[in-house]
């Protein structure tokens, strides 16, 4: 019913950058939050990064200053640019999108490997 397709992992150095992009498509009435969340191997998965319909963002303490997330509404995709990269980031990185409708729906994308070397 809906898909999220995600885009711009890979592997950068430290101190390097990565821009990730995330669109949502299919039956969508309206997208209240869109973030992201990672998980690296043997850890839980944690949210990174989240951004409402109106614009509210909410950072982990351990990005702040170095990711950014933006949102465009008009296209239900949103973005997370990565700036000072550290081996600390490295993780599967996964969109998520809460779906609005008769009852809402969180969706996930498959997920995208970010690797930051030494």
């Amino acid at each position: 019913q809906v898909q999220l397709v995600e885009s711009g992992g890979g592997l950068v150095q430290a101190g390097g950058s990565l821009r990730l992009s995330c669109a949502a498509s299919g039956s969508i009435s309206s997208i209240n939050v869109m973030g992201w969340y990672r998980q690296a191997p043997g850890k839980q998965r944690e949210l990174v990064t989240e951004i409402t319909s109106g614009g509210r963002i909410n950072y982990a303490d351990s990005v702040k200053g170095r990711f950014t997330i933006s949102r465009d509404n008009a296209k239900n995709t949103v973005f997370l640019q990565m700036n000072s990269l550290k081996p600390e980031d490295t993780a599967v990185y996964y969109c998520n999108a809460n779906v609005g409708g008769y009852f809402a729906k969180n969706y996930w994308g498959q997920g995208t490997q970010v690797t930051v070397s030494s």
